[in-house]
């Protein structure tokens, strides 16, 4: 049997198209090198997704953005996040090991 996940309503729309649109911006082929690279000097910890907030690595409104959206927006971006994680090619998952095993 298939795992398939449970369709959630969005509830606010404007913020979580922005905040995701942060996400895909921060691990878009042109941009993931330089995201994990910062991340390994501040957060090292790739799955830390509040730290990763908190140093501002999505960008300097993403907490504000995440933080005026509804749990379950909040919840559904976090499985976006750590989605786009698990995404990353091997290549450089080897390269950022350092921030993908720490714990």
């Amino acid at each position: 049997m298939k795992f398939e996940q449970a369709a959630i309503a969005v509830q606010d729309e404007a913020g979580f198209v922005q905040m995701h649109a942060l996400i895909d911006l921060a691990f878009g082929p042109h941009n993931v090198e330089i995201f994990l690279a910062r991340l390994s000097h501040t957060v090292r910890n790739v799955r830390n997704f509040e730290a990763v907030l908190e140093r501002g690595l999505l960008g300097k409104d993403a907490v504000m953005l995440y933080n005026a959206l509804p749990v379950s927006d909040q919840a559904q971006t976090r499985e976006r996040y750590f989605q786009a994680v698990e995404k990353v090619p091997e290549d450089l998952r080897q390269r950022y090991c350092r921030v993908y095993t720490a714990y």
